[in-house]
């Protein structure tokens, strides 16, 4: 690299070379092994289809991971400008690596591909402002773009307890730089299969700190000090710097993406509109993290897709974008977004996203447990519950050590049942009705404490007399499925900024406002809309002791306290979802 620092990289070259090749190249924190001359992985290139279809495949170890030199750095800043060599960033290496390829690797044909999912996919998004001028094609897929508002860390300042504590026992430091392999660890050791009473057992998030990693992860550490967006965060965004991109821009994400969804989405949004040399294209399947190159992408949970979606993909997107980019220089054409539509199950095309032709409409929580598109006519009114954080809202309706990838598609009968979850629904629905974009939510709420986790979720209920799928092992019964389309949660303390967090005040109505990850979903003829409001969502968020701290991870027991919350859906407290109807 240009400031001196060494990359361990390891290139897989085809022995042919009566023609040159294309450079696709993947930078991982997570090992580019095996290590060794006469070693080689499982698989080469994302998909099988690429691996023998002729490319120079380029592994690394990013900074200070495994065999690579100098320091690792969660999520590197990225600098605007780079003034001297020691100004380095995920996209000067990226740049550097490209060019020491050029002219150290025979056979190439002078283009690169950069892409890489999750972790990797945030290496290909920082890459994508590398500017290097033979960088044709780029796929972040899953990329985390912005950890603290709505990728793996937080979604709107509530911390996503399940995803991080057990990956911060697995992602630790190496002891050298030397050495090719950590210790495997298969994962953290819950000891037991119960991982809402396992969390719950912790109390505190300091405590894990203190009994598990006994404060010699910084990385976790990290999350414990910085719990509002503060510049730590900001620094790590990479929303605003995704201006006058030069490559071609293929995001990949999945619907019920547990961990970043909201980074393609992202991502798409800031590159797309800031002066964009090439095309930039979002392509968004009803995957789970990573799903698109999977081996069973027709289903979730009991969730039937109706086909195999990761191989549509790789064979009619994936493939295409880097064949034409990487070989010929051409534009593949490739629509602006190709999405899946879930619900009808099939996939779509549109020239922009969200699509143009979608209408504005609103969607009212109700009395009586009703939700519908007419204005509440009431002058007064609220639905009220009691949450407490010594039980809080179980997030599956089965038991999972970690974050179940089904708890986003799963039935939310379980959770309708209980007294601190308040449902609306409306009536069996005379058409079907497509929802597509942001779900913007727009809750009037009040506590009788000073802080509060606000959850808002939106269900497919389906008629009572729908069969149960065939064959059907695990004895699911579809018949009246609630099943989850959107769900998101809202820390209350940041009512008002994410980056200052105050108390809300007690007994007082206040705006919840906040949006929920996109879809594109069909609510059949006959199915119904439903929307739940719960203030706990465990053990994927942490709980909120309800009583504004300083710090939630350093919480003291006490401070955990029961609390009377008021939801409002009337004229002077309309509580409602903001949504786009694409007819």
């Amino acid at each position: 690299m240009r400031d001196g620092v060494k990359l361990y990289t390891i290139v897989y070259a085809p022995r042919d070379h009566s023609r040159t090749y294309p450079f696709l190249l993947t930078r991982s924190p997570y090992s580019s092994s095996p290590y060794g001359e006469n070693k080689y992985p499982a698989r080469l290139g994302p998909s099988p289809a690429m691996a023998h279809a002729g490319y120079i495949f380029v592994a690394q170890d990013v900074r200070g991971r495994y065999m690579s030199e100098g320091v690792f750095s969660e999520m590197r800043p990225q600098l605007e400008t780079h003034p001297t060599p020691l100004d380095v960033d995920e996209s000067t290496d990226t740049y550097d690596t490209i060019e020491w390829l050029l002219k150290n690797v025979p056979g190439n044909n002078g283009r690169a591909g950069l892409t890489g999912t999750s972790y990797p996919g945030f290496y290909a998004a920082a890459g994508l402002l590398s500017g290097h001028p033979a960088l044709k094609a780029v796929s972040p897929q899953a990329p985390m773009v912005d950890l603290f508002l709505g990728d793996d860390n937080s979604h709107n300042g509530a911390f996503y307890l399940a995803a991080n504590f057990g990956f911060y026992r697995f992602f630790g430091e190496h002891k050298t730089p030397q050495m090719p392999e950590r210790e495997r660890d298969s994962g953290f050791k819950f000891g037991t299969e119960d991982g809402y009473a396992f969390y719950l057992a912790l109390g505190p998030l300091s405590n894990g700190d203190e009994k598990y990693y006994k404060y010699s992860n910084r990385y976790f550490t990290d999350l414990l000090k910085h719990t509002a967006y503060d510049d730590f965060w900001q620094a790590r965004s990479l929303v605003t710097h995704f201006h006058d991109i030069q490559p071609a821009v293929l995001a990949v994400g999945g619907w019920f993406d547990a961990e970043d969804l909201q980074g393609p989405l992202k991502l798409f949004r800031s590159a797309s509109t800031r002066n964009p040399k090439s095309p930039v294209s979002i392509v968004m399947g009803p995957w789970v993290h990573g799903g698109w190159h999977g081996r069973e992408s027709n289903h979730l949970g009991a969730v039937d897709f109706g086909q195999n979606s990761a191989a549509f993909f790789q064979e009619s997107i994936e493939m295409p974008f880097f064949e034409s980019w990487l070989r010929e220089g051409q534009d593949p054409k490739l629509p602006v977004a190709w999405v899946f539509e879930t619900g009808r199950n099939e996939w779509r095309k549109f020239d922009a996203w969200p699509p143009p032709a979608a209408v504005k409409r609103t969607i009212y929580l109700q009395a009586g447990g009703a939700l519908g598109f007419e204005t509440p006519q009431q002058a007064e009114g609220f639905d009220l519950y009691v949450s407490d954080p010594s039980k809080p809202v179980p997030a599956t309706s089965f038991i999972a050590a970690g974050m179940a990838r089904e708890y986003m598609i799963d039935d939310q009968r379980f959770a309708e049942r209980r007294p601190d979850v308040v449902s609306y629904r409306t009536p069996p629905l005379e058409h079907d009705l497509t929802l597509s974009g942001p779900v913007g939510v727009r809750l009037e709420a009040s506590t009788s404490g000073t802080d509060s986790d606000w959850v808002v979720k939106l269900i497919d209920v389906y008629p009572d007399d729908t069969p149960a799928p065939s064959p059907n092992p695990t004895h699911v019964q579809l018949g009246g499925y609630e099943q989850l389309v959107r769900g998101e949660p809202f820390r209350g303390r940041f009512w008002k900024s994410f980056s200052k967090p105050e108390p809300l005040p007690p007994g007082k109505f206040v705006e919840i406002r906040y949006d929920m990850p996109d879809i594109l979903h069909t609510f059949k003829k006959g199915h119904r809309i439903m929307v739940q409001v719960q203030s706990s969502w465990f053990p994927v968020v942490d709980r909120n002791p309800q009583r504004f701290v300083e710090s939630i991870p350093f919480a003291k027991p006490e401070d955990f306290q029961l609390a009377t919350q008021r939801i409002g859906r009337s004229l002077a407290t309309p509580s409602r979802l903001e949504v786009l109807e694409l007819r």
